[in-house]
């Protein structure tokens, strides 16, 4: 995998505190790194991009890191690690395993991750961070129901298996359109696709605690209704939205479908609703330079006194805030 994110550049050092500094910064303050041993000078370098519930970084250093959760969102991703080159030996829940060509790492939410590189070939590796509202989500999508609790994978991932391999197929996919310099795939919305598009492939491909729900047969899918209303959420969601329009073109009854809301996602439409629109806006925040503003409006919000009091409870933070790491 040539130079992955080779545009991508968030840090060039001799100094290990800049590197550490900068995965802090990339992954949006969602983990704290620190060093295995005494910080040791040396070619250290990182390129990535970050979204609101994805980050990919490219780590090229010597240095053996502690990477733990900080902070509330921190505890709710999981972190997947592939080798790019060179080898490294990493633990985390006490499990030990080497992550190269054959076999990538996967941390769940909460985990603490040990990552030391052999000696030998110059290491080089993707930490890509996935939050688990994606995992849930996808997961509901296969079902048909959602997970009755976080879903946990097996630390160790096989790629030299056939799903093992397709995931890392997809993932160089991702990291090639990333590096294509084109500026259709540098829109927030065709990433989100994409990033869905590796999680689906990671449920069933690698084992977790919910894998025998991915295996009891066909399960039922979205009603009609629901599909509708999603639908007409995503097309709409820049503007007014009201519970009787959504239930409009659901085809039933306000009641009814907040009803199917609470029982498929544990919210009733119109949380639904603000949910996404915070999501997109936090996306939309991170990956341009408009005023936080007009990002809002662009996405139906009229209020904005109230919105930042609901951002604030959504991602731990004001929008503000997230504006500052751009």
């Amino acid at each position: 995998m040539p130079a992955p994110l080779r545009n991508r550049l968030a840090t060039r050092s001799r100094n290990p505190a800049v590197l550490l500094n900068a995965a802090t910064s990339l992954f949006g303050g969602s983990i704290a790194v620190s060093p295995l041993d005494e910080l040791c000078n040396g070619d250290h370098e990182l390129r990535g991009v970050a979204a609101h519930d994805f980050a990919v970084g490219c780590f090229v250093s010597p240095l053996g890191v502690r990477v733990a959760p900080a902070g509330g969102r921190s505890r709710g991703s999981c972190f997947v690690n592939i080798g790019i080159s060179g080898a490294i030996s990493a633990s985390c829940g006490g499990l030990r395993a080497t992550l190269g060509g054959a076999a990538a790492g996967v941390a769940n939410p909460g985990g603490i991750q040990e990552l030391r590189p052999l000696p030998g070939r110059r290491t080089q590796f993707l930490g890509l961070r996935i939050d688990a509202v994606l995992v849930r989500q996808e997961f509901t999508a296969l079902t048909g129901r959602p997970p009755g609790s976080t879903v946990r994978f097996d630390s160790v991932l096989d790629l030299a298996g056939s799903k093992g391999r397709a995931v890392r197929l997809l993932v160089r996919s991702l990291l090639g359109q990333l590096d294509s310099g084109d500026s259709l795939f540098q829109r927030a919305e065709l990433q989100r696709s994409q990033l869905h598009c590796r999680v689906t492939a990671l449920l069933p491909a690698q084992p977790h605690t919910h894998t025998g729900e991915l295996h009891d047969g066909p399960q039922p899918g979205f009603p009609r209704s629901l599909r509708a209303a999603l639908a007409f959420i995503e097309t709409s969601l820049a503007e007014r939205i009201g519970l009787g329009g959504i239930a409009s073109a659901a085809g039933c009854s306000p009641r009814t479908l907040s009803s199917v809301f609470r029982g498929r996602f544990g919210l009733l439409p119109m949380a639904y609703v603000r949910n996404l629109r915070l999501d997109r806006i936090r996306e939309d925040i991170l990956a341009s330079t408009d005023p936080v503003g007009t990002i809002a409006c662009r996405w139906g919000i009229s209020h904005l006194g109230r919105f930042a009091g609901e951002y604030r409870a959504r991602f731990a933070e004001l929008p503000s805030d997230t504006a500052a790491r751009r």
